[in-house]
């Protein structure tokens, strides 16, 4: 993908709000007593996707370097 900047960004803020609404739908259904459990699986596959999503962006926006910096930080931790 070679998109602008502000273009992934703009992407990014959504999917991040999209989440976090995701987060509080969950909660809210799964706390009922008897909620339907398919559409909760349905959210949960949403949210996940998204936060796939997410990363993805956010590793769009990071520079080459500093991702390699990050990757030898990591593997050097465990």
């Amino acid at each position: 993908m070679t998109a602008v900047p502000n273009e992934v960004e703009t992407t990014l803020h959504q999917l991040v709000t999209e989440h976090r609404d995701l987060d509080h739908a969950i909660t809210e259904l799964a706390e009922r007593r008897f909620a339907n459990q398919l559409p909760l699986r349905r959210l949960k596959k949403r949210k996940l996707w998204l936060k796939d999503r997410i990363e993805w962006l956010t590793s769009l926006l990071i520079p080459t370097s500093e991702v390699v910096e990050a990757n030898r930080e990591g593997s050097n931790r465990r």
